[in-house]
Protein backbone atom coordinates (compact mmCIF):
# COMPACT_ATOMS: atom_id res chain seq x y z
CA UNK A 1 0.00 0.00 0.00
CA UNK A 2 1.82 3.15 -1.31
CA UNK A 3 2.25 5.81 1.85
CA UNK A 4 1.68 3.19 4.49
CA UNK A 5 3.73 3.32 6.97
CA UNK A 6 4.40 0.01 9.10
CA UNK A 7 3.93 0.09 13.15
CA UNK A 8 7.20 1.12 14.92
CA UNK A 9 8.50 -0.60 17.95
CA UNK A 10 11.01 1.02 19.33
CA UNK A 11 12.61 1.81 22.66
CA UNK A 12 14.60 5.29 23.01
CA UNK A 13 15.53 4.99 19.29
CA UNK A 14 14.05 6.77 16.51
CA UNK A 15 14.27 6.44 13.02
CA UNK A 16 12.76 8.01 9.31
CA UNK A 17 10.46 6.14 7.48
CA UNK A 18 10.05 7.49 4.14
CA UNK A 19 6.49 7.72 3.06
CA UNK A 20 7.07 9.87 0.01
CA UNK A 21 7.35 14.02 0.23
CA UNK A 22 7.51 13.95 3.77
CA UNK A 23 9.12 12.23 6.11
CA UNK A 24 7.75 10.18 9.48
CA UNK A 25 10.16 10.69 12.51
CA UNK A 26 9.19 7.51 14.11
CA UNK A 27 9.37 7.34 18.23
CA UNK A 28 8.63 5.00 20.68
CA UNK A 29 5.70 2.89 19.26
CA UNK A 30 3.39 4.67 16.42
CA UNK A 31 1.47 2.56 14.51
CA UNK A 32 -0.51 4.23 11.41
CA UNK A 33 -3.05 1.96 10.23
CA UNK A 34 -5.92 2.76 7.43
CA UNK A 35 -4.86 6.08 7.23
CA UNK A 36 -4.88 7.15 10.97
CA UNK A 37 -2.31 8.71 12.77
CA UNK A 38 -2.04 7.20 16.37
CA UNK A 39 -0.58 9.94 18.35
CA UNK A 40 1.93 9.49 21.38
CA UNK A 41 1.11 11.02 24.57
CA UNK A 42 3.94 11.84 26.86
CA UNK A 43 4.06 10.75 30.60
CA UNK A 44 5.17 13.51 33.01
CA UNK A 45 3.97 16.75 34.91
CA UNK A 46 5.55 19.41 32.15
CA UNK A 47 4.23 18.69 28.52
CA UNK A 48 4.56 20.67 25.42
CA UNK A 49 1.66 20.37 23.08
CA UNK A 50 0.72 22.22 19.34
CA UNK A 51 -0.63 25.83 20.53
CA UNK A 52 -3.46 24.57 17.20
CA UNK A 53 -4.44 21.19 18.09
CA UNK A 54 -2.55 20.51 21.40
CA UNK A 55 -1.09 17.23 20.33
CA UNK A 56 1.88 16.39 22.35
CA UNK A 57 5.31 17.61 20.83
CA UNK A 58 7.61 17.14 23.68
CA UNK A 59 8.38 16.77 27.41
CA UNK A 60 9.97 19.72 29.20
CA UNK A 61 13.08 17.36 30.78
CA UNK A 62 14.28 17.07 26.62
CA UNK A 63 14.70 21.02 26.59
CA UNK A 64 18.49 21.89 25.87
CA UNK A 65 18.14 25.19 26.02
CA UNK A 66 15.89 28.34 25.88
CA UNK A 67 18.09 31.05 23.87
CA UNK A 68 17.46 30.11 20.53
CA UNK A 69 15.50 32.18 17.68
CA UNK A 70 13.42 31.31 15.55
CA UNK A 71 11.11 32.89 12.57
CA UNK A 72 8.63 34.28 15.28
CA UNK A 73 10.50 34.89 18.11
CA UNK A 74 11.94 33.24 20.82
CA UNK A 75 12.35 29.07 20.49
CA UNK A 76 13.28 25.84 22.42
CA UNK A 77 16.03 23.89 21.44
CA UNK A 78 14.67 19.97 22.46
CA UNK A 79 17.03 16.63 22.32
CA UNK A 80 13.90 14.68 21.23
CA UNK A 81 10.16 15.14 19.82
CA UNK A 82 7.29 13.18 18.87
CA UNK A 83 4.43 13.22 16.68
CA UNK A 84 6.13 15.57 14.14
CA UNK A 85 6.34 15.14 10.26
CA UNK A 86 9.42 16.03 8.53
CA UNK A 87 9.47 18.28 5.63
CA UNK A 88 12.80 18.09 2.90
CA UNK A 89 16.22 18.65 3.74
CA UNK A 90 17.50 22.48 2.65
CA UNK A 91 20.30 24.69 3.16
CA UNK A 92 19.57 27.66 5.36
CA UNK A 93 21.49 30.73 6.52
CA UNK A 94 20.75 30.87 10.70
CA UNK A 95 22.15 33.19 13.31
CA UNK A 96 24.79 30.66 13.68
CA UNK A 97 25.93 30.58 10.36
CA UNK A 98 25.05 28.01 7.35
CA UNK A 99 22.92 24.50 8.54
CA UNK A 100 21.70 21.73 7.39
CA UNK A 101 17.80 22.02 8.24
CA UNK A 102 14.29 19.84 7.73
CA UNK A 103 11.38 21.84 8.92
CA UNK A 104 9.16 20.01 11.10
CA UNK A 105 5.55 19.97 11.77
CA UNK A 106 2.63 19.07 13.83
CA UNK A 107 1.75 15.40 12.34
CA UNK A 108 -1.76 15.73 14.18
CA UNK A 109 -2.48 18.99 12.05
CA UNK A 110 0.55 19.98 10.11
CA UNK A 111 0.84 22.87 11.99
CA UNK A 112 4.91 23.82 11.15
CA UNK A 113 6.39 24.02 14.93
CA UNK A 114 10.44 24.34 14.12
CA UNK A 115 12.71 22.48 12.18
CA UNK A 116 15.34 19.88 12.92
CA UNK A 117 18.79 20.39 12.44
CA UNK A 118 20.74 17.78 10.23
CA UNK A 119 23.98 19.18 9.52
CA UNK A 120 26.27 21.78 10.80
CA UNK A 121 29.22 23.29 8.96
CA UNK A 122 30.78 24.96 11.98
CA UNK A 123 32.48 22.71 13.90
CA UNK A 124 31.14 24.41 17.26
CA UNK A 125 27.70 24.33 16.02
CA UNK A 126 27.84 20.62 16.07
CA UNK A 127 25.94 20.05 18.82
CA UNK A 128 22.94 20.66 17.17
CA UNK A 129 23.01 17.77 14.94
CA UNK A 130 19.71 15.48 15.16
CA UNK A 131 18.26 18.22 17.67
CA UNK A 132 15.14 19.97 17.58
CA UNK A 133 13.98 23.81 17.20
CA UNK A 134 10.37 24.34 18.45
CA UNK A 135 9.17 28.00 18.19
CA UNK A 136 7.56 28.91 21.62
CA UNK A 137 4.58 30.76 19.26
CA UNK A 138 3.93 27.13 17.98
CA UNK A 139 3.58 25.61 21.73
CA UNK A 140 1.76 25.68 24.57
CA UNK A 141 2.26 24.08 27.99
CA UNK A 142 -0.30 21.70 29.44
CA UNK A 143 -0.68 19.72 32.53
CA UNK A 144 1.79 23.17 34.16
Amino acid sequence: MEGHVPSAALVGVSRLANTGSLQVLLVGELPIDMGRIFRQYLNGPRIYSCSNCRCHSADHDEIISKQFQGRYGRAYLFNSVVNVTLGPKEDRHLTTGLHTVADIYCSCCQQILGWKYEQAYDESQKYKEGKYIIEKARMMKENW
